[in-house]
């Protein structure tokens, strides 16, 4: 991958000029923010559950012009901070309702760590000093670092939503990474001071974002790190603390107090004990498993990359301590990343409520891990460690995975099956010609990396298919899929809960059954009870409120739920369909009678 050992046929000469390089950086990260994360981003609607009740909440906060108690479904809403509905509702003053405008600030931000990214992997992803000096080599790791970083689904999975998940991780992410640029500089250095002070607001942003894990985490990782090369207390004392201290209180602690001064203890016993220290010491909302669960979805979230990140740890040699303390500060990169990826893995494994958007934070970690294993691989490696059969293992792992997605796109109509809710998506899927399509650009980039393995000296290059391929499929593929899945299974829907809107009386209440579609909310701008037990829905008829309240429901059901509550075709008036769901007007006094 080194430019000097590239014959000359294919060397891009035209990169000696560092005002091309520079221009073609500003392309190429423009291009990754469109097609990554800026593109078509509001043809989906909110999405159910997690993202549709985040931008209610943050809608509420909008309309109601109450920045500092969050509410959902009219009631206190405490199990995150402020943060996130902050940026959605200032993003709904500035660019209006909209589902763009609620996903753009999560864009934006997975977006600042892309470029960040590419900045780090520029200035200081060089695995010697005498690298360094490559401009072309600098600009062509840290390109492809970007890529990786932004290229994944665990970044653009939640980079294009509006859930709290990507603005910890991102802040995560710019807070270590400000770090690192100040460790770097030194201490003769006056800059470092400003890059410490950049890490600190964006350590309030992560606690304003989902609360003290913003803090503990990133400082937890730092400390580590210098612990093990053996530079704490130089670091410690060349940091400015007491600024830092200062700045992250000013911009963290205002929130808390006028929090808790407008609702008392309860917001500190629900958020601090219920939100944070339950949510890690047991299992909430049903979301326990086993203590390998986040391992699969290390691999899954960072594919197809994920296959080479076993060797690019090894590559690093993490373990040996002599060789990290003697380098300089500037060629740290790798061993900080290696401490940042283990540390969220472990921290959120000893958690007993787990999800997979929990170890988000590390995505940024192990992409830049991969991003210097294939800087290192075409800049400082013979051929002979490209034939060896740890590299031809991942290697073969890659082809295999390109190969079976390629078939899984062929064959995706019938693996979507023939949901009940959404009768005819997998035919429209079919006839849209997406799966061949995605097939075709799958097929592609495994040829690509067919003829690319069986060259020795272009193994150097195998990182090329998934780049093309992922990006293609970026370009060609998601709108086109967005579209379809919009039109198929989130209209009919949202049409649905707009009319609830419409024909919603008075102190008339709203059950939605089954599952909790939480952008009937959103779309019908009416607090809803969400039910997926009959039982329950007889026990809240009985309760002494509903005495005074109105004599008649809305239920969003499928007809499951209508042969479970025992109704028949008089007791109940039909106002809307939405797929297999149906928007009825019911008595309770009908309701009462069918109990059993």
């Amino acid at each position: 991958m080194s430019f000097k050992q590239l014959p000359m046929s294919v060397k891009l000469s035209f990169l000696a000029s560092a005002r091309m390089r520079w221009s073609l950086a500003v392309l190429w990260l423009s291009l990754l923010a469109w097609f990554g994360f800026l593109g078509h981003l509001g043809t989906l609607g909110v999405m159910d559950k997690t993202e549709a009740l985040f931008v209610a909440v943050a809608h509420q906060m909008y309309l109601s012009g109450d920045w500092i108690t969050p509410r959902w479904n009219g009631e206190p809403f405490f199990d995150y901070p402020v943060g996130g509905y902050w940026l959605v509702a200032l993003s709904f003053k500035l660019f209006g309702v909209s589902e763009g405008a609620a996903r753009l600030p999560g864009a934006l931000a997975a977006m600042a760590v892309v470029i960040l990214a590419w900045l780090t992997l520029y200035y200081w992803g060089a695995s010697s000093t005498s690298s360094r000096q490559d401009p072309e080599q600098c600009w062509l790791r840290a390109s492809l670092g970007a890529g990786i970083v932004a290229l994944n689904p665990g970044w653009i999975g939640w980079g294009r939503t509006a859930v709290t998940d990507m603005f910890l991780s991102s802040a995560i992410a710019l807070t270590l990474l400000c770090f690192f640029w100040g460790y770097v500089q030194g201490p003769a250095s006056p800059r470092r001071h400003g890059y410490y002070l950049a890490a600190a607001v964006f350590a309030a942003g992560a606690v304003l974002a989902k609360g003290p894990v913003g803090l503990l985490l990133p400082g937890l990782i730092i400390l580590v790190f210098l612990a093990y090369v053996g530079q704490w207390r130089a670091v410690l004392r060349e940091m400015p603390l007491l600024p830092m201290l200062g700045l992250f209180g000013l911009l963290c602690f205002p929130w808390y107090i006028l929090a808790t001064q407008a609702n008392g203890v309860a917001f500190l016993s629900h958020f601090i004990g219920f939100s944070n220290l339950e949510r890690f010491t047991s299992v909430l909302y049903r979301h326990a498993g086993p203590w390998y669960f986040y391992v699969p979805w290390c691999f899954i979230l960072l594919l197809p990359w994920s296959v080479f990140l076993p060797l690019a740890l090894a590559r690093l040699r993490f373990w040996c301590r002599h060789h990290w303390c003697e380098r300089p500060r500037s060629q740290h990169l790798g061993l900080f990343c290696v401490c940042w990826l283990f540390l969220v893995f472990l921290f959120f494994s000893a958690a007993a409520t787990k999800l997979a958007g929990y170890i988000l934070p590390l995505v940024p970690a192990g992409a830049l891990i991969i991003a210097l294993f294939w800087g290192e691989v075409g800049q400082r490696l013979s051929t002979r460690p490209l034939q060896r059969w740890p590299f031809l293992l991942s290697a073969g792992l890659n082809g295999l995975l390109l190969l079976l997605m390629a078939a899984a796109a062929f064959f995706s109509p019938s693996l979507v099956g023939n949901d009940p809710a959404y009768p005819t998506f997998a035919q429209t899927l079919q006839g849209s010609g997406l799966p061949l399509g995605l097939g075709g650009i799958l097929l592609f980039s495994f040829g690509l990396f067919l003829y690319l393995v069986s060259c020795r000296s272009r193994r150097a290059w195998l990182w090329l298919p998934n780049l093309i391929g992922f990006l293609a499929t970026l370009i060609g593929v998601i709108p086109g899929l967005v579209t379809v899945m919009a039109s198929e299974r989130q209209l009919p829907l949202r049409q649905l809960a707009q009319t609830i809107g419409q024909v919603a009386r008075p102190q008339e209440a709203i059950w939605v059954m089954g599952y909790p579609r939480y952008s009937f909310v959103f779309y019908s701008q009416r607090p809803a009870v969400f039910l997926d037990d009959v039982a329950y829905g007889w026990e809240l008829l009985q309760s002494p409120g509903e005495a005074t309240s109105s004599p008649t429901l809305l239920m969003v059901v499928e007809p499951r739920f209508i042969e479970a509550f025992h109704l028949r075709p008089g007791d109940y008036q039909v106002l809307g369909r939405g797929g297999t769901y149906q928007l009825l007007r019911v008595s309770k006094k009908t309701l009462l009678a069918r109990a059993p």
